[in-house]
């Protein structure tokens, strides 16, 4: 007996015709206008049908002219629900409060989150947002409207050539595209590019300059490799040299590697707390006492309340502590050597640059003591051999 939501906020009554002559109360009354609908026989040959709250007064000349009774079986809609919230007057508050509570933090900028940015500090970004009112915990009716923010934090960052607002529940999204300026490159005088370490050349690109080596020529470290002088004999000028020079450097490394190795191994043993989160805060709400672990990891897990595309900021944590123990491992003496060579190989392209290669290797010496490892190992490495040499120049030439 589903009414009309016109019908539900009038209030719907069911009721049951009794006696009498139900089907001339029910044709007259329809005859009279007044709406009834869902209208019914029952098994005890009695009428059932549902009208409104303002109809049921308005039936009763219907009901003394055809000396039937009514009986009411049913209320549904908004005055009856309002008396039930009168009875229950603590409900009723705490369900406004509830609302109103929400629809406050809903108000709120709770999170501001900047993109874009490459050159420009989010920091720098954030700052001019605050001086235009742009904070968190802010009211976002306060807020001026999205394009008229954008046009004055365009104003205020001179390095952005477009600025986009918005927000979505309460999170405030700034997107920013950095102005293209060209690139400023320093001011560099005459120079040589020379050896930095002992090494056979392997490569020899020249940009500006004039190569003095050959590939597969020795050099020692301090010899010029691409010359900032160039033009004749009797007419020199001097350029800055640019260019690339490879060749193959040897290290010698003395590696000693143990042959037992600390691991974390997790035990399975493990606690979790559980936090109540609001804003940036939480607040635990389970899992007291001491952490029956001497060792532990902690792991977090935040689940964000959600209203339909609206991100709230109110929210879970879980915070799992789970158990790990130190334990040794042993060794054979390959692995300990594979192990050794290649941390020394790590150093090695630390130092030479991340365009450095290892060619080979050869081990030179080996033996095995006190638990331990002991190598002597010949690296040979392809690497950038150039550093740069200013040329001095004498007053009067």
């Amino acid at each position: 007996m589903n009414g009309t939501w016109m019908q539900w906020m009038q209030g719907i009554v069911t009721i049951r015709i009794v006696g009498g002559q139900p089907e001339k109360l029910v044709n007259e009354a329809l005859a009279g206008g007044l709406r009834l609908w869902s209208i019914r026989r029952t098994s005890a040959g009695d009428v059932e049908c549902a009208v409104t709250v303002g109809d049921l007064f308005r039936l009763r000349p219907y009901i003394r002219k055809t000396s039937c009774k009514l009986r009411i079986t049913g209320r549904r809609g908004f005055p009856f629900w309002l008396v039930k919230l009168e009875r229950r007057k603590f409900f009723a508050v705490g369900l406004l409060m509830f609302v109103a509570g929400i629809y406050a933090l809903s108000s709120l900028v709770w999170n501001i989150d900047v993109k874009g940015n490459v050159g420009i500090s989010e920091e720098a970004i954030l700052k001019a947002a605050e001086e235009e009112g742009v904070r968190p915990f802010q009211w976002s009716f306060r807020l001026p409207d999205s394009d008229v923010l954008s046009k004055r934090l365009e104003a205020r960052l001179p390095d952005v050539a477009w600025v986009s607002v918005e927000k979505r529940g309460t999170r405030l999204t700034i997107r920013v595209v950095e102005s293209t300026r060209p690139e400023s490159r320093p001011l560099l005088s005459p120079r040589h590019l020379v050896a930095s370490t002992d090494a056979v050349v392997t490569e020899v690109l020249v940009e500006t300059g004039r190569a003095v080596v050959k590939k597969n020529s020795r050099v020692r470290k301090g010899d010029i490799l691409i010359s900032g002088t160039v033009g004749l004999e009797s007419t020199p000028r001097t350029v800055v040299a640019k260019g690339t020079v490879r060749g193959i450097v040897w290290y010698e490394y003395n590696i000693v590697s143990p042959l037992t190795q600390r691991v974390k191994v997790y035990t399975g043993e493990s606690k979790t707390r559980w936090y109540a989160v609001v804003g940036n805060r939480a607040l635990q709400i389970s899992g007291f006492g001491s952490v029956p672990f001497a060792a532990y990891e902690t792991v977090p897990l935040v689940t964000q309340a959600q209203w339909r595309n609206w991100k709230l900021p109110v929210g879970k944590m879980r915070e799992r502590l789970m158990e790990v123990r130190i334990d040794e491992r042993e060794l054979t003496a390959e692995e300990a050597k594979a192990a050794g060579i290649m941390q020394a190989q790590a150093d090695i392209l630390a130092k030479a640059g991340k365009d450095a290669k290892v060619l080979a290797q050869n081990l030179l010496h080996e033996k095995t003591d006190n638990g331990k490892v002991y190598m002597k190992v010949l690296f040979e490495v392809e690497q950038s051999i150039v550093t740069e040499m200013p040329i001095v120049q004498m007053q009067g030439e």
